[in-house]
């Protein structure tokens, strides 16, 4: 059974971070034994530490897939159409695998919402061939558009989304 987008519709990922597509694989996202479910609330400090992404599929296979997370509600005051936060991104992880076994084309960096709730958006793309060393890693990470990169490295729609939300934890008070 091939996970529904309309949780991705309703938390508005869908339409502010990705156009509407077709779930073709599905893949799990745990943080210890927490695993994210679309809208579910993680704490900043329980995804501190990089998750555990699982792709569903036969190792068999040679598809080979980019895993982008962001955060789209974290704005780029010089950017406002280019307004996510990029958290990570791995190319070449095998169909089967998990993402350990890609390559960390950008290094994970944990949720840090300042205010309010965040989304943060795990988004798959099939890759049509290995990632080549025409793949740059954006310049920065505060501008980032999703659209955009899965454009630029020949993409093209999402195959898998879920997201998270988090909000800022409250400081413990010293007495």
């Amino acid at each position: 059974m091939r996970r529904s987008i309309e949780p991705l519709a309703v938390g508005k990922v869908i339409g502010d971070v990705l156009d509407m597509f077709s779930p073709t694989l599905e893949f799990t996202v745990h943080y210890g034994s927490k695993q994210v479910a679309n809208g579910c609330e993680i704490k900043p400090s329980a995804a501190a530490n990089k998750p555990k992404v699982q792709l569903s599929g036969s190792r068999l296979s040679n598809n080979l897939y980019t895993l982008v997370m962001t955060d789209p509600d974290a704005p780029s005051p010089s950017e406002p159409t280019m307004r996510e936060w990029l958290h990570w991104i791995v190319v070449d992880i095998a169909e089967g695998s998990d993402a350990t076994k890609g390559k960390e084309l950008v290094s994970y960096m944990g949720p840090r919402p300042p205010t309010g709730i965040h989304r943060y958006v795990f988004t798959l793309f099939q890759q049509k061939g290995p990632i080549t060393e025409e793949t740059r890693p954006p310049d920065a990470r505060g501008s980032f558009n999703t659209r955009n990169f899965a454009a630029q490295n020949g993409l093209g729609l999402p195959v898998a989304a879920v997201y998270f939300n988090a909000q800022k934890e409250p400081a413990t008070r010293k007495r």
